[in-house]
């Protein structure tokens, strides 16, 4: 059988009380009681039940990090920085790969609920009623990290994404771009998906420049979905001069198609991306991308769901803007 807290007691000849004072670290504690606890600890090979801690501090310093798709590398890194901020303030994680799937989600919602963790991190911004009633009921901390809360009751980190696609559109028309073709996710996605649509409609309309809707596509964020959206594109008449891809792995989807199609970039068709991933250095020619900074979104995140966790009570400002700015490189080009 496992050692006991009586057992550690017992060996140490102290008392129950000393020997859980020592495990919570707490103060005046004499050093002679300390190292007869901790000799008997490592003869014992003794360890302390997390279930029972838990229970007596009505904590278990665990966090639940809700992400959409973990095999898209802006949400891999996000979660990484998340990870590394929660170890630092003691935290464990608990990561849930929904893969898009709104059941899962709610299963796994649930289930972070049966294991009392001390809050949430969601990532994406799909819900049914189902899951907005969760989120509206639960009595743990909720943060949206990188997407606006769907509830006015729940905090928010993440960049102005409109403005962001709106700053990006103008960018390409400074360059003398006309033809600007747009790679689009699920505009029920409010954040990443339509805000990031509407920016890029602003910026057309603030320069007079008409709407083709044959320029227009919506996909899922991936490479294939990119690379699938840019044949579409160049096996029409009329052909773009850059294409903006609201992910940098749909723009490294539509390079590989511009590629295989025997065109080259920049020189044929430009090309820019969202999110400024690894994928943007890595490619040949370096892609151009919106930069969301992505280490103070990770650790902000945490950091503020820390304070929601420790207070009890959300401040009064719900959303937190970080700033975002282009990553200029090879991709793009002046026309």
């Amino acid at each position: 059988m496992s050692a006991r807290i009586k057992d550690v007691a017992e060996r140490a000849g102290v008392s129950v009380t000393s020997v859980s004072r020592v495990l919570n670290s707490e103060k005046y504690i004499s050093q002679k009681i300390l190292d007869k606890v901790n000799q008997a600890i490592k003869e014992l090979n003794y360890t302390p039940s997390q279930i029972a801690r838990s229970l007596k501090k009505q904590k278990t310093d665990t966090i639940g990090v809700i992400v959409p798709d973990l095999t898209n590398y802006f949400c891999s890194t996000i979660l990484s920085i998340i990870e590394e901020s929660a170890s630092e303030y003691g935290y464990n994680l608990i990561v849930c790969n929904i893969a898009e799937n709104l059941d899962k989600e709610l299963k796994y919602l649930h289930a972070l609920q049966e294991m009392r963790v001390d809050g949430i991190i969601i990532m994406h911004q799909k819900f049914d009623e189902r899951i907005l009633s969760f989120i509206e009921c639960a009595a743990m901390p909720i943060l949206f990290s990188c997407v606006r809360s769907p509830l006015q009751g729940r905090f928010s980190v993440l960049i102005n994404d409109y403005q962001a696609a709106l700053d990006a559109t103008e960018y390409l028309i400074g360059l003398g771009h006309r033809r600007i073709a747009f790679l689009g996710g699920d505009l029920e996605d409010i954040t990443a998906g339509y805000s990031r649509y509407q920016g890029y409609l602003d910026a057309l309309s603030k320069s007079a420049i008409p709407l083709n809707p044959d320029f227009i596509r919506f996909g899922n964020y991936k490479q294939e979905s990119g690379r699938l959206m840019m044949q579409e594109l160049l096996e029409q008449q009329e052909r773009p001069t850059v294409v903006f891809a609201v992910s940098d792995d749909m723009a490294v989807g539509a390079m590989n198609c511009i590629l295989d199609y025997g065109l080259r970039i920049p020189e044929d068709i430009s090309v820019m991306g969202f999110d400024d991933s690894l994928f943007a250095e890595a490619v040949r020619p370096m892609l151009t991308s919106m930069q969301q900074p992505v280490r103070e979104l990770g650790r902000t995140s945490l950091e503020y769901l820390h304070n929601l966790i420790q207070n009890g009570s959300e401040p009064d400002c719900k959303e937190v803007y970080l700033p975002h700015r282009i990553m200029e490189r090879a991709s793009c080009r002046r026309i």
